[in-house]
């Protein structure tokens, strides 16, 4: 007896790092397809030491897969994810497709692995977006032992999120600025290279983007629905890593050293925080790594009980494919029998 696990999407940037998270957590029993459209079938993909040829997702029989990572996106997970999940797979969505259905958990590991009980009810898991997820597994323990009323939230996210098309823009402008050539755009709303653009997503009537309005709803489903949030999402020049600043009021008093105490102890969670010149984590350290990094935390003096921090992660391995992979391992260690391969 096996499990039968489908990488749908295995030959994009999100997909592919959970092939890479999949072969170094050396999951028992487990079967590894690699599925994509049938343009891509027989591409090669990495599997740690190993390589998986892809199939074509159109000839796979999901009735005999236990669980299959969606790395699509949105439009196109909209499509594949009920058809697979009717099948029989459990799907784990990495896009925003299903993120705000409420019949759909929205998980952050750390922070609400429990609401994966209701996953029968659509057999559709929604992975939470990679600055919320980060944003949240910093302040969930702060919030339980403060409640937190008031999140304002600038991030800092990296092209990937945007896609290989996006990857390919900021070095292909890097490039021309370099060698005197044409700057070209068409992936990004502005130049990207040596810039920032304060847009992700679409701008809607009242001026915010359907990332800022995004992240506020993921949060509020997942942590308190009572919570005010405002957020600025901004694109930076960096290919993988995110960050942000985030300053947080609390209805009850907690001072800097409490939460850093608390945060020291929080799962998936490292706090690098000296007060010296370099005494904090940017994104490019962050890179390769599964945790939440928590940084220059203080005291917000502006309000009667409040802190900022900073947060990096990689935004493809922590943000997207570790987060799926520890909601399959949960999956299968609590909710799910064994699907022979």
């Amino acid at each position: 007896m096996s499990w039968t696990i489908a990488v749908v999407g295995a030959t994009g940037t999100v997909g592919q790092e959970i092939l890479n998270v999949l072969a170094e957590r050396e999951i028992e029993d487990v079967e590894v397809v690699a599925l994509a459209s049938r343009q891509s079938m027989g591409v090669e993909v990495s599997f740690g030491d190993a390589t998986l040829k892809c199939r074509d997702i159109a000839q796979h029989d999901f009735t005999k897969t236990a669980i299959a990572f969606l790395a699509l996106d949105a439009k196109t997970a909209k499509e594949w994810a009920p058809k697979i999940a009717t099948a029989g797979a459990v799907v784990i969505d990495t896009s925003s497709a299903f993120r705000l259905d409420p019949a759909v958990p929205l998980v952050v590991p750390e922070v609400n692995a429990h609401t994966l009980e209701r996953f029968a009810k659509k057999n559709i898991v929604a992975v939470a977006n990679g600055a919320v997820a980060q944003r949240l597994a910093a302040l969930k323990p702060l919030h339980d032992e403060a409640k937190i009323t008031r999140v304002v939230a600038t991030t800092f996210q990296s092209v990937s999120g945007a896609g290989k098309d996006a990857m390919d823009e900021l070095f292909a402008q890097t490039r021309a600025i370099f060698v005197g050539d044409q700057v070209e755009r068409a992936a990004l709303p502005k130049q990207i290279a040596f810039n920032v653009i304060p847009q992700i997503g679409d701008i809607d009537a009242e001026g915010a983007t359907s990332e800022e309005t995004s992240q506020a709803m993921e949060m509020r489903k997942v942590l308190d629905p009572d919570v005010r949030l405002a957020v600025t999402a901004v694109r930076t020049p960096v290919f993988v890593g995110d960050a942000e600043a985030c300053v947080v009021e609390f209805e009850r008093p907690i001072t800097a050293q409490k939460a850093k105490s608390l945060l020291r102890e929080a799962p998936g969670l490292i706090l690098i925080d000296r007060r010296e010149d370099g005494g904090y984590v940017t994104p490019v350290e962050a890179v390769g790594d599964f945790a939440t990094y928590v940084s220059r935390v203080r005291k917000d003096s502006s309000v009667p009980n409040g802190l900022a921090l900073w947060l990096a992660s990689d935004n493809l391995r922590k943000g997207a494919a570790l987060n799926a992979v520890q909601i399959a391992e949960t999956l299968m260690a609590k909710h799910l029998k064994k699907r022979i391969a």
